[in-house]
């Protein structure tokens, strides 16, 4: 299958990638620079110059493929909100591309935009309203486009998606525990984060795309429910730093602007993402690889 991937050169896309054309798969990578032309064809994909910016090039890679995974998305958190909101553009500007033909539409998507403190399924749908996450855009974005006759599914992944390389939330925290000089959680740090290994999610989008279904979501999601504490207990024996609790403005102080993720409570089940897909998580847990060491500084 010819397939067009947004994010190609991204943490995870590089593992999509990679994944796909191991699998007999053809890939068109958006590429927005030189420096990712010559990384696409090294590869061994085709590089198609565009942007999530440039809608109209989109579309032209949409038109080249028989399918299209995006995985591209700007995590400038600053302008996350309106990040979140562009994203729905690019969802119905490719959409548009598809409609009508019977081309897979693999959306990324996220578990911790669901309702928090309980396990979410892959049946939950993306909540609406002025309290919801505004990640939940992309979604009704795609429900959207399912309704004009796109076959659009969603790939929910976890909020750790770890591995070499992660640049995300988990070498967010191994930072943030080294500029303050401890490692911490909130509370009791019984809330709880759910993870996937980068290899184990690019092994899904590719088990997703070649079941060929619209109107279901995926979770990527190896481990259900780590508590936040251990994350940090692993963080701060990796790091040789101490870990202790933090509450109230002491917690908002240190985790600043990120307090909202460390204070999460988003366990999420796959189990009907491995039923359907026969997906098989096999490699290394979050904690296995924050004790590995792949959290420490780079330059070490």
């Amino acid at each position: 299958m010819r397939v067009f991937v947004t994010g190609a050169t991204g943490y995870v896309g590089r593992a999509v990638v990679r994944e796909l054309l191991d699998n007999t798969h053809s890939v068109i990578g958006l590429a927005r620079s030189e420096a990712s032309v010559e990384a696409l064809k090294k590869a061994g994909a085709e590089p198609h110059l565009g942007s999530l910016e440039d809608l109209a090039s989109l579309r032209v890679g949409a038109a080249k493929a028989d399918a299209v995974i995006h995985l591209g998305f700007n995590h400038d958190f600053s302008n996350f909100a309106e990040n979140c909101a562009h994203d729905a553009e690019v969802v119905r500007a490719i959409g548009a591309e598809l409609a009508g033909s019977d081309r897979l539409f693999l959306a990324t998507s996220g578990t911790a935009i669901l309702s928090p403190g309980a396990f979410s399924t892959e049946t939950d749908l993306a909540p609406s309203g002025e309290m919801a996450h505004p990640r939940v855009a992309t979604e009704h974005a795609g429900a959207e486009m399912a309704r004009k006759g796109v076959k659009i599914a969603a790939v929910r992944l976890a909020p750790s998606v770890h591995g070499a390389g992660d640049h995300g939330f988990v070498r967010m925290l191994a930072d943030i525990a080294l500029q303050n000089g401890e490692a911490a959680y909130v509370d009791e740090g019984q809330n709880r984060w759910c993870a996937v290994h980068q290899q184990d999610a690019a092994r899904l989008y590719r088990l997703a795309l070649e079941r060929n279904e619209g109107g279901v979501h995926y979770h990527a999601v190896s481990e259900e429910a780590v508590p936040f504490k251990d994350i940090a207990e692993a963080l701060g024996q990796s790091l040789g730093l101490l870990v202790s609790p933090k509450s109230g403005e002491e917690a908002q102080t240190y985790f600043n602007w990120f307090h909202f993720m460390a204070a999460s409570d988003t366990p999420a089940s796959s189990a009907w993402t491995r039923k359907v897909l026969g997906w098989i998580p096999s490699e290394p847990s979050l904690i296995a690889d924050i004790k590995a060491g792949l959290y420490r500084p780079i330059e070490a």
